[in-house]
């Protein structure tokens, strides 16, 4: 059922874990990526594989190699590619020069580089546990090319 009034009630209305992140984000940018970087499913996940993350170009490519059980499974895939976007973000904010996090006005993380670019990280994630690719070390690679 549409409900018209409603519809234009929520637009009026931002979502409030948006602005609650925001507001997190504008104070204290560094502990807001450090929460961005824990990514429990997807640590869990490679370390049942016998794959350590530890925030390094080389687990990103430990992370493309695993077999993608999770694909059978719509809500752990939609998880897991989020946490592997933040896991992507964080292996890139710590390891190239310049490069920070930045949220988009609907409150979602991207990775921004010196030169302006900025990369989706969430939907790289997502797109690399869907289908494998772009993997996320490719994706990482095209970071530290600027």
């Amino acid at each position: 059922m549409k409900i018209h009034f409603l519809d234009k009630w929520r637009i009026r209305r931002p979502d409030r874990s948006t602005a609650v992140l925001a507001s997190a984000f504008e104070s204290d940018p560094e502990g807001v990526g450090e929460l961005f970087g824990e990514c429990d499913l997807l640590r869990s996940q490679a370390d049942a594989a016998g794959l350590e993350l530890d925030d390094t170009v080389a687990s990103l490519s430990g992370l493309d190699q695993l077999l993608p059980r999770w694909r059978d499974d719509p809500d752990l895939l939609a998880w897991l590619g989020n946490d592997a976007g933040l896991y992507l973000g964080t292996v890139v904010v710590r390891t190239v020069s310049g490069a920070s996090w930045r949220l988009r006005s609907d409150g979602v993380p991207l990775v921004r580089l010196e030169s302006g670019r900025e990369i989706p990280v969430v939907q790289a994630g997502l797109d690399w546990a869907a289908n494998g690719a772009p993997g996320l070390s490719q994706v990482y690679a095209e970071a530290a090319e600027g």
